[in-house]
């Protein structure tokens, strides 16, 4: 007697590499996964208090999205179509100013929450001011999360300087130690925005208490001669002299790079967050995420926000992630389809230091999962599922999503989330906000 058997047209596990196979069920039991075998087998062997079929479905790992900042979903299209530096200093960062409040992080959240849930993805690692309000609600909806603290050295909506923030993200973390869904870790902002003292304590901590560190990077050309000429060193020998480059460093972006920091990189063991859509709508530059993958670095998707992307669809970043590596590499063999899905599972939950239980379907991890419809006509014939995941489907193919075995999404209906609710928080906030700018 087990809870779930799951019996799907097709599966893939990520882990075995490629791997894809048909007519076979998965078992879950206590919200994890307790054997993967062929659906006449599975009948024959457990009896299960919910038996579901997916005819014309892929089962595969719940999406791990990251990097997000989940609450500027209220600020989607809000600024468009300008670059980096003018988007944040003349629109982005006034706005925050005037409109971030505790209030605002809460619908902002569930509003990407039940976005990502409703395009596949189980985990995403949030970057945003009153991280407090972003964890209440992630918990509520029963989601997995890295709550990455933000740490700037200047008054922001959450805090007065860098030193406050750290204590007030450490006592967050006491808050969530024993949580088995969220995670709190350290987030300095950018290299711009912190100072050599303040990273050298969030060094310290994070060393003696084995807090991973994650961090905007070589987010673009301009940010790494910016630095060059105030300090001379480029941002990731900067890191590295601070002690800051190491295994649980997450490093966002990383466009503008040299052969210098992909060996820091490959030989400190930090994984690079890759943002495609947003980097591409910025302008920021182009990550080079198959050179990264060939240095045997480990790369991971991320959104961004909702204000700077539009969207939170990690299979749309999955497949522009495919395709950018093969325009930037000249090489239509680069980053090929089973690559861009394990960047977006098995890569990210490894960025995220949560391999051991979650990024792929294998007896004993937790049973995050996704269910995404291949049986559209936008998908015939349908030779290779793992291609047609990549390079046809996107969240809108999404059916069902379970985390640690409970449904959270069912049939495209949101199970912990009241989506009329979170749609009509969504307009009373443009409202508030198209008023007031005008």
């Amino acid at each position: 007697m087990i809870d779930t058997l799951i019996h799907a047209r097709w599966i893939i596990p990520v882990i075995p590499e490629q791997k894809v196979y048909e007519h076979c069920s998965l078992a879950i039991d206590r919200g994890e996964i307790v054997a993967l075998l062929p659906s006449a087998e599975a009948a024959a062997r457990f009896e299960a208090r919910e038996e579901i079929r997916l005819d014309s479905h892929a089962l595969i790992p719940g999406l791990v999205n990251t990097h997000n900042h989940a609450a500027m979903s209220l600020l989607r299209g809000f600024a468009d179509d300008l670059p980096l530096m003018d988007w944040l200093e003349n629109h982005i960062w006034p706005a925050e100013q005037q409109w971030v409040t505790p209030e605002f992080i809460a619908d902002g959240s569930r509003l990407a929450i039940a976005e990502m849930l409703r395009s596949g993805t189980t985990t995403f690692s949030d970057q945003y001011f009153f991280p407090e309000a972003t964890a209440l609600v992630t918990r509520e909806a029963g989601m997995r999360a890295q709550i990455a603290f933000p740490i700037l050295d200047f008054p922001t909506p959450w805090s007065r300087n860098g030193e406050d923030a750290l204590q007030k993200g450490l006592a967050l973390r006491d808050d969530y130690k024993s949580s088995e869904r969220i995670g709190v870790v350290f987030a300095p902002h950018a290299p711009y925005t912190v100072g050599d003292e303040t990273l050298r304590k969030i060094a310290v901590y994070a060393a003696e208490a084995q807090i991973p560190v994650q961090m905007h990077l070589h987010e673009t050309a301009g940010e790494v001669e910016r630095a060059l000429a105030d300090t001379g060193e480029r941002p990731t020998e900067r890191l590295q002299r601070l002690g800051l480059l190491g295994p649980q460093t997450l490093c966002v972006h990383m466009t503008a790079v040299n052969d210098r920091d992909v060996e820091l990189l490959r030989a400190s063991g930090a994984s690079v967050a890759h943002c495609p859509r947003s980097n591409l709508k910025l302008a920021s530059g182009f990550c080079p995420a198959a050179r990264l993958l060939d240095a045997g670095i480990n790369v991971a998707l991320g959104t961004d926000g909702a204000a700077s992307n539009n969207g939170l669809d990690l299979l749309a970043e999955a497949n522009t992630a495919a395709l950018l590596a093969k325009a930037v590499s000249g090489d239509a063999a680069a980053l090929p389809a089973h690559t861009a899905l394990a960047m977006a599972t098995i890569y990210g939950a490894r960025a995220l230091g949560i391999d051991d239980i979650a990024g792929s379907l294998e007896i004993g991890k937790s049973a995050d999962l996704a269910a995404v419809d291949l049986g559209g006509l936008e998908q015939q014939p349908l030779h290779d599922p793992l291609s047609q995941l990549v390079y046809t489907a996107n969240g809108h193919h999404v059916s069902d999503v379970w985390v640690a075995g409970r449904p959270l999404l069912k049939g495209r209906q949101l199970q912990t989330l009241n989506e009329q609710e979170v749609i009509q928080r969504a307009h009373q906030w443009r409202g508030r906000i198209a008023g007031r700018s005008q």
